[in-house]
């Protein structure tokens, strides 16, 4: 199978949605709405690539903002269109992040890639998606990219759910993943990030860990009655910025700004 076959398998059979309007998939999507609305003003228009089912795309269309949104899974797209209102000023196309050749340059002031990076495995895929994002947001313009982190992973899935000797192959000697197709998700560290932006003309604004914790304490989150867990948000935003805490979160959002060209 390739790259599109086993991501179509794993969508048709995964409801994205479903992680984030959990509990503990709420941190996730609480502080990345929270960095984001840091940077909207009235009239901003915002391009969403890899929109999934479109958690992220109909939350800010009904907060009134114009969307567009693309997405290269059918059954996400399926998803979006369902779960889109009247209201919404917002419209999905079918495509791919690494070639936004239907999209003129600078014409988003916001640009969010929440997902595509978590499935290349080329620095040439990763590089393409990041230069056309940047190529479509205008000058000045904020780029929110999310990532998937090396640490998190072999702590959760190999040693915490006991898959360490069998996944062994899979890993550097300093325990880096080796990701394929395959495996779904690429997994990074911040210096494998700090490299692919080098090649670019930006200013990085924040790099947060978008659960941090979260991960590893699922069951309770899922748990806190709603005082405790809004004291758990209160603790996680006042860290998730911490450079000795962030590259042990799942989930990172490296949001920089659109320099000159």
């Amino acid at each position: 199978m390739n790259t599109r076959d086993f991501l179509n398998n794993y969508y048709t059979a995964k409801n994205e949605d479903e992680r984030l309007l959990s509990r503990h998939g709420s941190v996730e999507f609480i502080t990345t709405v929270h960095y984001i609305e840091k940077y909207l003003k009235d009239g901003m228009n915002i391009l969403e690539l890899g929109a999934g089912s479109g958690r992220y795309s109909h939350y800010f269309a009904r907060k009134g903002y114009k969307v567009d949104a693309v997405e290269l899974i059918e059954r996400n797209i399926e998803l979006f269109r369902e779960n889109t209102v009247a209201c919404e000023n917002v419209r999905v196309t079918k495509g791919d992040a690494r070639d936004l050749s239907s999209f003129p340059s600078e014409s988003y002031d916001i640009t969010l890639i929440l997902g595509p990076m978590y499935h290349l495995y080329t620095d040439e895929d990763k590089l393409a998606v990041l230069s056309e994002a940047l190529r479509v947001t205008k000058q000045g313009g904020i780029v929110f990219c999310a990532y998937c982190m090396n640490e998190a992973c072999v702590v959760q899935f190999c040693f915490m759910g006991g898959h360490i000797k069998e996944y062994l192959h899979k890993l550097t000697g300093d325990f880096k993943c080796i990701s394929e197709p395959s495996d779904i998700f690429e997994m990074y560290r911040r210096e494998d990030i700090d490299r692919l932006m080098s090649n670019f003309n930006v200013e990085r604004l924040h790099f947060v860990g978008t659960d941090m914790a979260t991960g590893y304490i699922k069951d309770k989150v899922n748990a806190m009655d709603d005082e405790t867990f809004d004291l758990y948000l209160r603790y996680h935003l006042t860290v998730c910025e911490r450079c000795d805490l962030v590259g042990a979160s799942n989930h990172t959002l490296d949001i920089f700004r659109k320099g000159e060209i």
